[in-house]
């Protein structure tokens, strides 16, 4: 039971870094990144191939991180920008690129399942207050509310996080501000697919990666926004943390019903509360 729910806070720091990248973007862009799910898998495979080569965990997160983020740039410089306005044109951009990127990984790294080695220094147990916690899930925890903190620091302490909340909540009148939106855009899907790239890589090394899982982790980043509501801060942690829960429990006590579960939520806030738990703008 207590290990059941260690899984499930770890799977939450997982899914909440892959989530708030995909939201930040989807808030600011008004486009569904359906290419986030396949940054997130590229970015573990890069990291896997890193490791094989120098044997070293932290230096393939930082790489996996990066190639993701120049991955994203050449997206949102060089395509998404040409169709920038067109909701359906931009989402089937992301699509196909998606597609292209999953056929890539294929080619290159194979259609079975791999894991990512990581470091000696995080393998084993370590016991916190009489529990024994795996050292990788301390560190994935650790992980994102680093990550968690810099953002919202970003987001509400500095004079960039006040332009993106106010392009969230009114793109035209910033732009008619003189901002430089479209820097603004660039740099935000950046960011969106270096978090990609580097929870790839941890998310590699807790779970298996294979073909596939880039839909798996696109669907479970759209529950957390559909749920958190788009745009939130806040309700990314406390979507991410129920979609890891009922991932955790869901999956040792009833896994036939565990899609069922993640997406019963979901559906209910759909029905009662369109924009989601904290729907309204960034937090």
């Amino acid at each position: 039971m207590l290990m059941t729910l260690v899984n499930g806070i770890t799977m939450a720091a997982l899914l909440f870094i892959i989530a708030v990248g995909l939201n930040l973007s989807f808030a600011l862009l008004r486009v569904a990144n359906l290419a986030h799910g396949a940054l997130y898998l590229f970015g573990a495979y890069v990291g896997l191939s890193v490791v094989s080569q120098t044997e070293n965990w932290f230096l393939a997160i930082i790489a996996g991180g990066l190639v993701v983020a120049l991955i994203a740039f050449i997206l949102e410089f060089f395509l998404l920008r040409t169709v920038r306005g067109d909701n359906l044109r931009e989402t089937l951009v992301t699509l196909s690129f998606a597609i292209i990127l999953a056929d890539i990984m294929i080619v290159v790294w194979g259609g079975s399942p791999r894991s990512i080695p990581y470091s000696e220094m995080l393998q084993g147990p370590a016991q916190i207050g009489g529990v024994t916690v795996p050292k990788l899930s301390i560190f994935i925890f650790i992980f994102a509310l680093v990550i968690g903190i810099l953002l919202w620091t970003l987001l509400n302490k500095t004079k960039i996080g006040m332009v993106i909340r106010a392009g969230v909540d009114d793109f035209e009148m910033t732009s008619v501000m003189g901002v430089n939106i479209r820097l603004v855009f660039t740099s935000m899907f950046v960011l969106s697919g270096f978090l990609a790239g580097t929870v790839g890589v941890i998310g590699g090394s807790h779970l298996m990666i294979s073909p596939g899982d880039d839909w798996t982790i696109l669907t479970y980043a759209l529950l957390i926004i559909i749920l958190g509501g788009m745009g939130s801060f806040g309700g990314s942690i406390f979507a991410s943390l129920i979609m890891g829960l009922i991932y955790s429990f869901g999956s040792l006590y009833i896994p036939e019903f565990q899609l069922f579960l993640m997406f019963t939520p979901v559906a209910l806030v759909l029905i009662f509360r369109p924009k989601g738990l904290f729907g309204r703008g960034l937090e």
